[in-house]
């Protein structure tokens, strides 16, 4: 375009006058349509190039014959918009008509066919062409091998939701089943000799259950526990240790530090962990008495879980592969840059000291 404003200011000819319109409007059409490219609809995007191609056979037609076959280069743009513009194979027949044109051009610029004016341009068009074709198709490629470490990604996260939520259920209600169940069986043996006591273990396995059952609507729904969203971490345990029931060992709970609440997943999975080791104390400890301590420090929360049961070897548990409580309570502190050591030997009770990073 500048080239034939150029000559039009210095020679003004006629020829100039009409070969400069259609010139500069296929020039100023096509940076504005490109330009525009995002927010035009198919439908005008195909008027578009539609009036680009009229536009370049005016100019071709009514060019002397030593200037058309420069102009008919104009044609390999115009090929690489109609790849773009249209699907595989609407986009080989629309260059298919391109090429037609282009030949039409060069025969009467040439007066006739001459394979050294159609040659070139013609291999210019259907080597962008495949060009193009290789071009898609290594995009392809990319994208594919970009989405498999994607893929992955999602399969592992997926992976890890359901170890949490194996966890939870183990934790929130697989731990208080079982409970309820030593409960149920204590009570049937005091239901004849103690009718009383057994009626009140029956009431307690009926609370348990409703809160277990909220437990599982919380974990259904991916909610934090009821108390812990509505009254906080420190009310959370301890509302938890005060389910003593009869028969169960003595649980005491105290607190040290200043007390601060950490993020609610932070919490959330505080409380699993101490609800999980409690569960183990409660059901395999054979203890009297268990002790939870929570120590709030300015980055670090610890939990501590002792009891005076029975004990057990840890290293001979560990390489057995037995214990998914306290597996489970590893993973969910890993999964937060905090970790669990245990203390413990048969006969001399046990101690569990968990430690979680406040995350502030």
């Amino acid at each position: 375009m500048i080239t034939t404003i150029g000559r039009l200011a210095v020679v003004s000819s006629e020829l100039c006058w009409e070969v400069a319109p259609p010139i500069v409007l296929l020039t100023v059409s096509y940076g504005i349509g490109l330009a525009c490219w995002e927010r035009l609809r198919p439908a005008i995007r195909h008027a578009w190039l539609t009036a680009l191609l009229i536009l370049w056979c005016w100019a071709c037609w009514i060019l002397p014959a030593h200037l058309a076959a420069g102009y008919a280069w104009l044609v390999v743009p115009l090929a690489v918009l109609a790849l773009r513009m249209f699907g595989e194979y609407r986009a080989v027949a629309v260059v298919a008509l391109i090429t037609a044109a282009l030949v039409v051009c060069l025969v009467r610029v040439g007066s006739g066919l001459r394979l050294d004016l159609l040659a070139p341009p013609v291999a210019a068009v259907w080597t962008t062409v495949g060009l193009y074709r290789m071009q898609q198709r290594l995009v392809g490629e990319l994208r594919a091998a970009h989405g498999e470490p994607a893929r992955q990604q999602r399969e592992a996260g997926r992976l890890a939701e359901r170890a949490r939520i194996a966890r939870d259920l183990h934790d929130a209600v697989a731990q208080e089943l079982a409970g309820n169940r030593m409960l149920l069986q204590a009570a049937d043996r005091d239901w004849d000799r103690r009718p009383e006591a057994a009626r009140r273990q029956v009431r307690v396995v009926s609370e348990a259950l409703g809160a277990s059952l909220a437990e599982t609507r919380s974990i259904i729904d991916d909610l934090t526990p009821p108390t812990l969203e509505r009254a906080g971490l420190v009310a959370a345990v301890r509302e938890l240790c005060s389910r003593n029931h009869d028969g169960a060992p003595q649980i005491v709970f105290a607190t040290r530090g200043e007390p601060g609440e950490p993020a609610t997943d932070r919490a959330t999975a505080l409380l699993r962990v101490v609800q999980g080791l409690l569960a183990n104390a409660v059901e395999h400890a054979g203890a009297t008495n268990i002790w939870i301590t929570l120590d709030h420090r300015r980055e670090v929360i610890t939990v501590e879980v002792r009891d005076d049961g029975v004990g057990f070897d840890s290293v001979a548990a560990s390489a057995a592969g037995r214990g998914f409580g306290l597996a489970a309570v590893r993973e969910r502190l890993a999964a937060f840059g905090g970790g669990c050591v245990v203390h413990s030997a048969l006969g001399q009770g046990t101690r569990v000291l968990a430690t979680l990073p406040t995350g502030a």
